[in-house]
């Protein structure tokens, strides 16, 4: 696994050790899966995340993460191919941990968790892709020592 880490909003730095989470909450996702590779991780702005929601979904809001998996490409053997970018906006990422009563920390891990479902093929686009995205989702977070983040 390769990962590259920007932090452009300072507002992150509220998330103490945000690095080593964010390599933890890689790590957890691709160990024993095939497709590990090289993922970007972006820490950014809500402003930042509504240009790029209203430029590539056509949805002009903020949102949590977005994720975007790279093509599918033919590499010289032995490169490890790229899984794509996930980028998360920090107001949003602590706004809802402050709604929701959760860890801002443990959000922010779930979310990266998240994304990085997404560009391993993971979806929620109906039931039973989203029963399947947020399973896969608990076991990751429990080997991270993160309680389930849909129980109520």
């Amino acid at each position: 696994m390769i990962l590259s880490i920007e932090i452009e909003d300072a507002a992150w730095e509220a998330i103490p050790g945000l690095q080593a989470l964010a390599e933890q909450a890689v790590a957890a996702t691709l160990r024993g899966r095939e497709e590990a590779g090289e993922v970007f991780l972006l820490f950014t702005s809500d402003d930042e995340i509504q240009l790029m929601n209203r430029d590539w979904r056509g949805k002009d809001k903020a949102t949590n993460v977005l994720s975007f998996p790279a093509p599918d490409m033919p590499l010289p053997q032995g490169e490890m191919a790229p899984l794509g970018d996930v980028v998360l906006a920090y107001g949003t990422v602590s706004r809802e941990a402050a709604e929701q009563g959760k860890n801002a920390t443990e959000h922010a891990c779930h979310l990266i968790v998240h994304g990085v479902l997404h560009l391993l093929g993971y979806d929620h686009e109906n039931d039973q892709e989203a029963e399947e995205m947020e399973n896969e989702e608990r076991l990751i977070l429990a080997r991270l020592g993160i309680a389930d983040p849909y129980r109520t």
